[in-house]
């Protein structure tokens, strides 16, 4: 098939981009990458009257680093975030999802915005963000406001975004610990599909071992990216052994109530939730304690 008639405008600057969602409201669609977008259009499961291109805005094309958080554009390609060693070194968690996502042509097209506003359940990014609880800078014709990822997504594809806004900017918060360790893993039928079910977890632990914060959440098996950070909390105060591990991935199965489809059943996707994340924190359990033995 091929899409409806649209307008197209490319923008120079958000202000410009923001005064167009103003005026044209929900007729209109942000573009950049277009990886999730144009398929749909093609199929006239979305007919924008008028597309936005927000590629060139310098300012959502920015990356930066700071002691406690990173800050990416919306319209960062995720190609580049998987190569800046400043995110290798202060968010290894959004790498290793990368990993994950589609194929090296995906992720030259794919934007992390982009990933975040269509909000597919099964997405890598949108998990990140919410195990993690980013900060989603979202920016309109009055300005801008700020919500916590976690409050963002509501269901399969739709979130918190009005559409007279536009997402500005991620800020993904970075740990002080010292000893931190993380792990993204996932089950597909093939290597680039969507996923059955995914897990992400990053931990922080103390001279001995103990763990001090642990976050996790669980994809694919809800309607929204499930953190779940009260099975997180459980972990405070314990070594991570495999009983430990083996008793919150039985938490987390317990919290999550998948549906089945064509792919795979509702007990299945529990069953590789549970799984997978026994493998997550196992893994960034040994990442941890292998960056306290190389500061010790």
């Amino acid at each position: 098939m091929k899409a409806a008639p649209f307008e197209y405008t490319r923008v120079e600057s958000l202000a410009e981009a923001c005064a167009l969602l103003a005026e044209h409201g929900p007729d209109a669609k942000l573009i950049a990458g277009g990886q999730s977008l144009v398929p749909m259009m093609a199929m006239r499961l979305a007919r924008p009257a008028r597309l936005v291109d927000i590629y060139r805005v310098p300012e959502l094309q920015a990356l930066s680093a700071e002691a406690d958080e990173l800050v990416l554009g919306a319209t960062v390609r995720q190609c580049v975030i998987e190569r800046d060693p400043r995110v290798r070194a202060r968010l290894p968690l959004l790498i290793q999802a990368l990993r994950w996502v589609g194929h090296v042509q995906t992720r030259n097209r794919n934007t992390a915005g982009g990933s975040i506003v269509h909000a597919d359940p099964s997405a890598e990014i949108p998990l990140v963000a919410s195990v993690l609880n980013a900060t989603l800078e979202l920016h309109d014709s009055s300005g801008g406001s700020e919500i916590p990822a976690q409050e963002f997504f509501l269901a399969p594809m739709v979130t918190a975004i009005a559409p007279e806004q536009c997402l500005a900017r991620i800020r993904f918060p970075i740990w002080s610990e010292a000893r931190t360790g993380s792990a993204f893993d996932e089950i597909s039928m093939r290597h680039g599909d969507f996923a059955l079910a995914s897990a992400c977890a990053q931990v922080a632990l103390d001279a001995e071992g103990r763990c001090t914060r642990a976050v996790m959440g669980v994809g694919s098996v809800s309607p929204i990216p499930h953190a779940l950070p009260e099975v997180g909390e459980q972990l405070v105060g314990m070594r991570l052994d495999d009983a430990a591990i083996a008793g919150a991935a039985d938490a987390v199965a317990g919290l999550i109530d998948p549906e089945g489809d064509l792919h795979a059943s509702g007990e299945y996707r529990r069953h590789l939730a549970r799984v997978l994340i026994a493998r997550v924190l196992a893994a960034a359990r040994d990442q941890a304690l292998q960056t306290n033995k190389a500061a010790a």
